[in-house]
């Protein structure tokens, strides 16, 4: 087993497929010098452990070609009591940015109001900023949050925007919220802190 410069894990053993039935165009994808590419993004520990941490499919390549895997840094944006769904964007973008949506139950201990009005609030924004900045000091730069937008209401299967196992549809999201999305570029800089959009 080994990883990949772009962090795939390659599992090479006389155990490995020899190919696809009548697919030599997948096998071809999957299989090189005897490699299987697995399509799994990992890293193995010091003590030669492996921590599958996302889905080839689903990285980011920013415009200045560095790969951010979006997954982990959405799980340790919602760790926070104040978050409830948090999408990492920057596919073809400078930089990394995200769109949240807060517990609204949980920001009204601190704020109370309309969530239509919430995602605007100096306060709101203070707070969920604090759990940015902590999740930006565990990564590298490139996959820091630059910027972040607040939105009133979760993702939803009715919408269209999640599956029925909750998995963010990202294509839906990145075409519904477009608009929302190009604020946090157009006419923005590269920041040092992440900052709402």
């Amino acid at each position: 087993m080994k990883i990949a410069p772009d962090g795939e894990i390659l599992v090479k053993s006389p155990g490995n497929m020899l190919c696809y039935h009548k697919n030599p165009e997948a096998t071809a994808e999957m299989l090189k010098d005897g490699w299987i590419y697995t399509g799994d993004i990992g890293q193995l520990d010091p003590d030669g452990f492996l921590l599958i941490t996302d889905r080839k499919k689903d990285l980011i390549k920013t415009a200045v070609g560095k790969y951010v895997a979006p997954q982990p840094l959405e799980f340790q944006i919602q760790q926070d009591e104040l978050v409830e769904q948090a999408v990492v964007i920057g596919e073809g973008r400078p930089y990394v940015t995200a769109l949240i949506v807060p517990n609204w139950d949980a920001v009204a201990k601190h704020v109370s109001g309309p969530p239509e009005t919430l995602v605007e609030d100096d306060r709101v924004t203070a707070l969920i900023k604090a759990r940015i900045d902590a999740v930006n000091q565990m990564v590298g730069s490139w996959e820091a949050i630059k910027y972040f937008t607040l939105l009133p209401r979760a993702f939803n299967e009715d919408q269209g925007e999640i599956t029925p196992t909750l998995k963010i549809k990202r294509r839906v999201i990145n075409v519904r919220y477009q608009e929302q999305i190009d604020s946090m570029y157009e006419g923005k800089v590269r920041p040092d802190n992440p900052r709402h959009s």
